[in-house]
This record gives structure tokens, C-alpha cells and sequence, in this order.
């Protein structure tokens, strides 16, 4: 493998894999299929094992075999591998095999099920970019980990030399607001209907699930609103907005593959 990435930019449309299945096992070949569907749209980067990659249900060799069929479909497209879980000691494992492919990222939610404080989750973050190799792009997301974390945290793991990003789904507009004013963190919409919202107010961009089903309108509306073509970003966003309606209908990424599926993808 060839080195880490020294200048990873969190900007732009990012796609959160989802990973297909085939008889109970990882489907490479659907795999490189949406890895070449992605990248034919321009989308700006690719997100390994995240929430919609369904990471629980893979062990831990599964989600480096799907990581590195990604990587070799990817090409020179940036490449972000999601890192769950509430055993410090493991996660830390994981991270140093993670060390050894050429990562953009390392996209970390706090440990579910521990629900730590803010202390807590400062340590248990700055213990993981201590070890990282990839900037770690931080996965603010408490419905699924049971932890807010506040602006004041955040902000504190700003000033961490390799924390470099944020997937916000933390739901608050106000910190929404506060990140992106203070610039420590690229601020990456993780909720696809907050996406429009998030890059007007000056965000870098987004990791959207949807953008699954049609890619190159999503980066056109990322394009659009970068070139300043407001009332052309609000019609395609309108437009999308059913889509991604239907698509979280029921828990992600359950409708999304359904759609793939019709698409002949999966």
C-alpha cells in the first residue's frame, strides 16, 4: 500500500457506502460496481463501514476486506473508514490495522452503549487521533451512541493537531452555527435534508446517503452553491427532498438498498 494521504480535504459530497450482501456475504462485485458509480458522478470522496455500511454486521476481517476493495476501486478518490465501538482497547487495535492502508480518515462516533461525559469523550477521541495515522474526522451522531457532545467539546478537539472534520448529525442548528464560525473543523452535514443549509452557512460539504441513488445532482448542488447559484441549488435540492424522505422512511440503509436493488447496483 502506498503511504497515508499528507493533505486529506474534507470538502464537497462524500458517499457513505453501503455495504451489499449476497447470501449472507459481502458482495465484492456490487461493491467496485458502486465504488465506479460514485466516482463516474464526481463525487468528492468515498466513506468505508460507516452507519449506512451496516459495520456491526461485518467482524473485523470483513470490514478490511471490504476497505480494501474500495481502495483498490477507488483509484485516487479519498477513501474514510468508519471506526464504532465501546472497547477502547479493540478500537485502538483496529485503528493501527486501519494505520497501514492509505487513508483519508478515520471517521469516529463516541463509544455507544458507554454514554461517557464530555471529559470522557474528549479522552476517548484524543486517544484515538494520539493514534492515528489519518486525520480523524470526528462522528457527532446521539441517536445512535446515546452521547451529545457539546459545542465546548468539539471545539476543545478542534485545537487537536489530527482532528480534522466533523459529520454532524447532532441535530442543533446553534452548533451547527458555532462550528462552522469557529473554522477549527471542515463541518460535513450528516443529516442529508440539513446538506443545502449546511454548505449556505459556509460548511464544507456533506456524507449523504442518498446521494447514493443520483450522485450527480448532489455534486452539482454542492457545485451550484460554491459558484453562488443559489435559486439553481434550491431547485435541485427541492427536487431531492422526496427522495431522501423516502430512502430514511425506515431505518438507513434498508429503503436505500432497496433502491440500489432496483437500480441493478446491488
Amino acid at each position: 500500500m502506498s503511504e497515508v494521504l499528507a493533505t486529506p480535504v474534507f470538502q464537497g459530497v462524500w458517499i457513505p457506502l453501503v455495504t451489499p450482501f449476497l447470501d449472507s456475504r459481502v458482495d465484492g462485485a456490487a461493491l467496485r460496481r458502486l465504488v465506479r458509480h460514485c466516482a463516474v458522478a464526481g463525487v468528492d470522496g468515498l466513506v468505508v463501514c460507516g452507519s449506512t455500511g451496516e459495520a456491526a454486521a461485518l467482524d473485523d476481517a470483513e470490514q478490511l476486506a471490504v476497505l480494501d476493495t474500495v481502495l483498490d476501486e477507488a483509484g485516487g478518490l479519498p477513501v474514510v473508514m468508519g471506526l464504532a465501538g465501546n472497547h477502547q482497547g479493540h478500537v485502538l487495535h483496529r485503528l493501527a490495522a486501519f494505520g497501514t492502508r492509505p487513508l483519508a480518515g478515520v471517521l469516529a462516533p463516541a463509544p455507544y452503549y458507554v454514554r461517557p461525559g464530555q471529559q470522557g469523550a474528549l479522552a476517548y477521541f484524543r486517544a484515538l487521533a494520539d493514534a492515528s495515522r489519518a486525520p480523524l474526522v470526528l462522528y457527532d451522531i446521539p441517536y445512535r451512541t446515546g452521547t451529545s457532545l457539546d459545542t465546548d467539546t468539539l471545539l476543545a478537539l478542534a485545537g487537536h493537531g489530527n482532528i480534522a472534520a466533523i459529520k454532524d448529525c447532532g441535530g442543533s442548528l446553534d452548533k451547527t452555527v458555532a462550528l462552522i464560525a469557529h473554522g477549527g473543523l471542515r463541518v460535513l452535514a450528516g443529516e442529508d435534508l440539513h446538506a443545502l443549509s449546511t454548505l449556505c452557512l459556509g460548511g464544507s460539504g456533506m456524507i449523504a446517503a442518498a446521494a447514493h441513488v443520483r450522485p450527480d445532482l448532489y455534486v452539482a448542488l454542492d457545485r451550484a452553491v460554491r459558484a453562488q447559484r443559489l435559486d439553481e441549488a434550491r431547485r435541485l435540492f427541492h427536487a431531492l427532498a422526496p427522495v431522501i424522505r423516502l430512502v430514511f422512511a425506515e431505518p438507513n440503509p434498508g429503503p436505500l438498498k432497496a433502491w440500489l436493488a432496483r437500480q441493478g447496483l446491488l
